[in-house]
């Protein structure tokens, strides 16, 4: 994906300082039959984004204030004053992509007043003023409860006696890989049911690879494969799962050899939500967060002292934590479009649950949002949505199967498409969850199912979570989310592979990709010792992916070990057998080529 200094130049919104970019990747229909929001005139003459953009109503009392632009806008003479506050000391702050820079006010402002920021802002040869006008939330304390542990079948559950740590949900597929099959490991993060939460790595017979278990009350999601700083690397979030819906915790990004490199946090005072992470060529990030606040709601949406859940955008530097942009979605997303029933007045009202965040080619970010049925084409300078499609709002009429409910996972596509994941589901709407193409008319205003996917051997109804992924040569890969699930489809909907973890256990998402790694730690072994010498090895490296056989070494010392036995790999962990003297044993891992990767520790036997 484009970082915004890209997203900004194909909007045009950077001509002043002479800088020219192509947009290579297809864009997707676009409509102007919605009048804008009053933030996009005050916002639009604005020579850069600034968050937290005009008529924000419920900014963090902690929130910093961002100036993003083009390569070389540089910020100065900066005013920040509260209505009940005053004037704010603070210090600026550059972005590592060289696009703008943040005000970090030394103090944070109170709750319910306005703020008034105004700011020089250098493009090219040519200073201009920003500015904005924002509202300070009055944030609301919720309960941290957890989902209840739901019950599974302890019986699908891995255990490996070289790697006890490792208890992972059991991956059984039921349709292998067929030809054509994309290739690749999945990449799951199981929680729920039997078995430890956490990343995992399977291949695609559904063979363990990876798995990292995590401590007792944390769950991951989206486990990816992607790239940063221009190596392949792997990304997901990590935290707790709360009863309202969201998460509170971060996302991590790990290299090849399963080293954190990074973490991404929200900024601003909030907690990274579970439900995305998605990394730019610019070494930035989009993520989401939630936010409770407190304040009047409308007579038919709750009580005039109600609670509400924000759902919030955020795009973060990742080597300085800097919030480069943040959107919200209370003042963009009207409460009529809500399909989300209001609750009590002492539970938060969910009304739009942003879920996923796809930024697009034309300075512009897709976002949907469960609760409303609809995706958002959002202006990045404004912060305004361009149009709406699906929900009660939509800017295009929508034709024969074309219609979505409690969707996730909504991305550009080549040629103009638009894909999702229709869950169809709670409280259910349609039979089937389905993956969709469509294909949206700018001049007709219309959209058309371009093509789905749905299970044909099983009714799939997945009543949260879940994804549609791309993979080459027109295949796509279900994870049906809140189901243990996945399914991959050829372009004419023929089912490729088919699997699912273990009754009870979900995977938010489940993806596909290549990954080679070697990982820092060594390969584990244990070994009993029988009669006359007989040795018998269990051995495991827990995330390599280039073993293709194991060679037994003994030997009187841990400096005088011979080969023993060899062994072809035989899965995530391997017996190795032989009949060998000596009171220490190692174990060595070999490539296809025969050459040493990896050495365990010698133990005496």
């Amino acid at each position: 994906m484009r970082g915004l200094r890209s997203l900004l130049l194909c909007a045009g919104l950077l001509a002043s300082s002479g800088a020219v970019a192509a947009c290579g990747r297809a864009s997707p229909a676009r409509s102007a039959v919605l009048p804008p929001p009053a933030s996009v005139a005050a916002s639009a003459a604005n020579p850069v984004a600034v968050s937290p953009l005009p008529g924000t109503d419920d900014a963090s009392p902690a929130t910093q204030i961002s100036f993003l632009g083009a390569a070389g806008t540089r910020v100065s003479h900066v005013r920040v004053s509260g209505s009940r506050t005053g004037v704010h000391a603070g210090t600026l702050r550059a972005y590592s992509t060289g696009t703008g820079d943040s005000f970090l006010p030394a103090t944070p402002f109170a709750t319910g007043e306005r703020v008034s920021v105004r700011a020089n802002v250098r493009v090219g040869s040519r200073v201009r003023v920003a500015n904005t006008t924002f509202t300070i939330a009055d944030r609301a304390t919720v309960s941290q409860a957890e989902f209840p542990l739901t019950g599974g079948d302890p019986r699908a559950v891995q255990h490996y006696r070289s790697a006890p740590q490792l208890t992972p949900s059991t991956v059984t597929v039921t349709t292998p890989a067929q030809p054509g099959a994309a290739e690749g490991y999945l990449m799951l993060a199981p929680y729920q049911g039997a078995g430890s939460p956490g990343p995992m790595i399977a291949d695609q017979s559904g063979g363990l690879v990876w798995f990292d278990p995590l401590g007792r009350g944390l769950q991951a999601t989206n486990l990816a494969v992607q790239r940063y700083l221009g190596k392949p690397v792997l990304t997901w979030w990590q935290g707790r799962i709360l009863q309202l819906g969201f998460g509170v915790g971060e996302d991590l990004i790990y290299d090849t050899s399963y080293r954190r490199i990074a973490r991404v946090r929200a900024g601003n005072g909030y907690s990274a939500d579970l439900h995305e992470i998605r990394i730019t060529g610019q070494g930035t990030a989009w993520i989401d967060a939630f936010d409770p606040i407190r304040m009047n709601l409308p007579r038919a949406h709750g009580s005039a002292q109600g609670l509400l859940s924000d759902s919030i955008v955020q795009e973060i530097d990742i080597r300085t934590g800097l919030v480069m942009w943040e959107w919200h979605a209370l003042g963009h997303i009207p409460f009529a479009e809500s399909n989300n029933p209001a609750p009590p007045a002492s539970y938060p009202w969910d009304y739009a649950h942003v879920n996923s965040i796809d930024p697009g080619p034309a300075g512009d970010v897709l976002l949907s949002a469960r609760n409303t049925w609809a995706l958002y084409d959002v202006d990045i300078h404004s912060g305004g949505v361009r149009w709406r499609l699906g929900g009660s709002g939509s800017s295009f009429r929508q034709g024969p199967g074309a219609s979505f409910y409690w969707q996730h996972d909504a991305e550009f596509q080549p040629g103009g498409l638009i894909s999702l994941f229709d869950n169809g589901s709670d409280p259910p709407k349609e039979k089937q969850s389905r993956g969709l193409l469509l294909a949206p008319d700018p001049a007709t205003h219309t959209v058309t199912l371009a093509r789905q996917f749905a299970n044909p051997s099983r009714t799939l109804l997945a009543e949260s979570q879940g994804n549609a992924y791309s993979l080459p040569h027109g295949s796509w890969l279900l994870g049906y989310g809140r189901l243990p699930n996945f399914t991959e489809f050829d372009a004419s909907g023929r089912v490729l592979l088919d699997g699912s973890l273990g009754r009870g256990v979900q995977s938010f998402k489940t993806t596909l990709a290549p990954w080679h790694a070697r990982p820092a730690t060594p390969p584990s072994l244990v070994v009993s010792r029988g009669s006359a010498g007989a040795l018998t090895a269990k051995v495991s490296w827990n995330g390599a992916t280039d073993v293709t056989s194991w060679r037994l070494l003994a030997g009187a010392s841990p400096g005088a070990l011979a080969p023993v036995a060899t062994a072809a790999r035989q899965g995530f962990e391997t017996t190795v057998s032989a009949s060998a003297r000596g009171a220490y044993v190692a174990v060595q891992a070999l490539d296809g080529a025969g050459d040493v990767i990896g050495v365990s520790p010698a133990l005496r036997t």
